[in-house]
């Protein structure tokens, strides 16, 4: 697929639909936020779309008019797609994956644990893109979606506990942010596990959320029981499943296909 900038693709209702928990508040997030790319099987009247961010691809349209190679700027990527374009991806890449995921609503309010007293819960600021550099590179998927530490500490979605000397222990934010749902994300330092900041900082990102006439939602996969365990304690009840799919190494060299300027 060729890379096309907003204004050309057609309005975004047409291809995903506003307002929905979970990943579907990524093309919303893109639009607003400016960090992802937009896709389309060719510039004008496409057919098929697709929209990525952070390693995630959101896949719509007409699978028919996709060939396996114009797949590839998908590869080693998580992608949501209706069931009718599993033979393309399937032929576009050496393995594709299916993990079965699951979305949850904020549904319930629940008062923040206590924290140590040398911890403080508050809003991430510009100063504090340093620290999350400093939470080592093993953690740069949690502001991967802003484009980068700078641009999660500035975007005033994001909660942290942090201790005296400024090292952030625990992080949550709003991974994408849509018009209606605010999909969160959460990660702790591994030396401050088991000190419940994670869920201090989520109590604290959902009461800001809800300030912002939003709700929070909460994706994980079905095995990963620690973030659901995380999602039920704070509040958050299952909305739905569905399957994302893994893709590998392209099995052919994508086409030449200059991106479509502004």
């Amino acid at each position: 697929m060729i890379e096309v900038p907003p204004h050309h693709l057609p309005a975004v209702p047409r291809w995903f639909t506003p307002g929905t928990p979970g990943p579907g508040s990524l093309p919303e997030h893109v639009a607003a936020v400016g960090v992802g790319r937009w896709w389309a099987d060719r510039a004008l009247d496409p057919r098929a779309v697709a929209v990525s961010c952070a390693g995630h691809v959101l896949l719509r349209g007409d699978a028919g008019s996709l060939a396996p190679d114009l797949l590839a700027p998908f590869a080693r990527s998580h992608v949501e797609a209706p069931a009718r374009f599993l033979p393309v991806l399937g032929a576009a890449f050496d393995r594709l994956v299916p993990a079965e995921r699951m979305v949850y609503v904020h549904r319930e309010k629940t008062e923040p644990p206590r924290t140590p007293r040398s911890v403080t819960v508050r809003r991430l600021t510009p100063a504090d893109a340093p620290a999350l550099v400093a939470l080592g590179p093993e953690s740069t998927w949690i502001h991967d979606s802003w484009g980068g530490p700078e641009g999660l500490a500035a975007s005033g979605h994001g909660w942290a506990a942090v201790d005296r000397g400024g090292r952030v222990a625990a992080v949550a934010c709003s991974y994408f942010t849509g018009q209606a749902y605010e999909d969160v994300a959460v990660l702790t330092a591994p030396e401050r596990r088991r000190e419940r900041l994670a869920l201090a900082c989520v109590t604290a990102l959902c009461a800001d959320i809800v300030a912002r006439g939003r709700t929070a939602s909460w994706s994980c996969g079905r095995d990963n029981r620690p973030s659901r365990l995380l999602a039920w304690t704070a509040g958050f009840r299952l909305q739905r499943e569905y399957v994302q799919y893994v893709t590998g190494t392209p099995v052919a060299p994508p086409r030449q296909a200059a991106r479509v300027s502004a």
